[in-house]
């Protein structure tokens, strides 16, 4: 599927990898539809993208409005070809530690949200007997990782439920990409909740020599256009996702000795 001339809406565009991918859709002269919280931000995007765009600030985790949301999206341009389900929060934060308060909140945005979301426009999807659900995890959807127990709980269960949305609705010409980043050069850590809910607000070595994100942005939308179901992107840590499913054993304890913090 070649996404030239589509209508993309991208959650999670204000920064980071949403930002690259509107960049790069931009090139195929994407009609975006930019959403986030940051009103500011998302028109600086628009700004720099040349191509049409509309900045459409929403809260994810505003369940009750996603149908309502959805409506007013699709009336940008009348249709949406592709969502991409990016926005989102990670975390930095020992089990013992963590307040419960803050699972939940990695439950409701990283997961519920996109769930909602989904839902609300698949009758939409459905109608025109086509559309592409974009689904940013992680590698941490695929393997687990000390300090981050509720992250990759969210993750894991993002990949549960759009397997099944793929196998529900393929016959409705809908199709399904999950997207795993490794380390990318964002703000993801910086912004990562801790113990007590406030944001780490510090980066880590790992997050600062990731893969830059204009070269993720180019590889995800290869896959998106190539219509994969999975795709791994980033350095060597994408080999977890090899050593979870044939060495499980030896995976636990290289990333337990390795500096993931």
């Amino acid at each position: 599927m070649e996404v030239n001339n589509k209508v993309v809406w991208i959650t999670g565009a204000s920064s980071g990898i949403g930002e690259g991918l509107a960049y790069e859709l931009a090139k195929k002269n994407c009609r975006l539809i930019l959403s986030g919280r940051n009103v500011t931000e998302l028109e600086r995007v628009k700004a720099n993208c040349n191509s049409s765009a509309e900045v459409f600030p929403f809260d994810l985790s505003d369940f009750d409005n996603a149908e309502s949301n959805v409506t007013k999206a699709i009336a940008l341009f009348e249709k949406i070809d592709v969502l991409i389900c990016n926005g989102g929060i990670s975390q930095r934060s020992l089990i013992a530690e963590t307040s419960f308060e803050v699972d939940k909140k990695l439950i409701e945005v990283d997961y519920l949200a996109n769930v909602a979301l989904a839902k609300a426009i698949l009758s939409h999807f459905i109608q025109n007997q086509s559309g592409h659900f974009v689904v940013v995890t992680s590698l941490m959807g695929k393997f687990g990782s000390p300090y981050r127990s509720g992250y990759c709980g969210a993750k894991h269960a993002l990949h549960g439920f759009f397997d099944v949305m793929r196998m529900e609705h393929q016959k409705d010409g809908i199709n399904v990409t999950m997207v795993c980043p490794g380390f990318i050069q964002t703000n993801v850590a910086k912004n990562a909740l801790t113990a007590d809910g406030s944001k780490q607000t510090t980066d880590d070595e790992a997050t600062k020599n990731g893969l830059p994100v204009s070269v993720f942005a180019q590889r995800m939308v290869k896959a998106i256009e190539k219509e994969k179901f999975e795709v791994y992107i980033g350095r060597k840590e994408t080999l977890g996702v090899y050593l979870k499913r044939f060495f499980p054993t030896l995976l636990h304890y290289f990333v337990i000795r390795s500096k993931v913090r």
